[in-house]
């Protein structure tokens, strides 16, 4: 399977916002943008103005990193949200919400996206009472995610039993249970992820 095996804090400083690749790294001083806040290379501190094409491909590119995707990944993703009702920069950020790795980064039991991609490809969760290990599955209302018994024992699972999560809306976790559920799909005004979808849209469309 193909993936992004450069440093995670470059994607950062290109999109010049934290796209909270590394986890806690991301929330301490260590955090390279903190240190330098421009884009990579011997030209990033110049400024330069961007066309509307280059504002489009840049929020693509964000949306694209927040979530991890390569670029084959993203536009097929994008492809099944225009083929479904509404309208489709909402089906899109829907699509990549429910994805099965983000809803485990979003119930607490990762620290990031590329964390909850590892844990899910090992096996580590049930959906439905099913092991599941496709970190791109789209999980639907009333979807039950728990942590496998055996993988419960871990330090890193018995350390989230005693947290105290903060999960958005339409999920529902039960921590000293090592479970939650996907109560309904995100709305708009739910997801916040930084984007605005309709440039990812007039991109695609041209």
């Amino acid at each position: 399977m193909a993936r992004y095996t450069n440093a995670s804090c470059r994607l950062c400083r290109r999109e010049s916002q934290k796209l909270f690749l590394k986890g806690e790294r991301c929330y301490s001083v260590k955090c390279a943008l903190e240190k330098r806040n421009y884009p990579p290379g011997q030209h990033g501190q110049g400024r330069k103005k961007l066309s509307d094409y280059g504002l489009q491909l840049r929020e693509k590119q964000k949306a694209k990193r927040f979530y991890g995707l390569l670029e084959t990944q993203f536009r097929n993703i994008f492809e099944k949200a225009s083929r479904r009702k509404g309208i489709t920069g909402e089906n899109l950020l829907i699509m990549l919400e429910t994805r099965m790795d983000n809803v485990v980064f979003r119930m607490g039991f990762a620290s990031s996206r590329k964390e909850a991609r590892q844990l899910v490809t090992h096996g580590h969760f049930l959906v439905n009472g099913k092991k599941l290990d496709i970190p791109s599955a789209e999980l639907k209302p009333g979807s039950i995610v728990k942590v496998k018994e055996k993988s419960q024992n871990s330090p890193k699972f018995q350390e989230i039993k005693e947290m105290s999560i903060t999960v958005p809306s339409w999920i529902s976790v039960t921590p000293e249970k090592l479970e939650g559920a996907v109560v309904a799909l995100p709305a708009r005004e739910e997801i916040d992820t930084p984007v605005a979808e309709h440039l990812i849209v007039e991109l695609y469309s041209k």
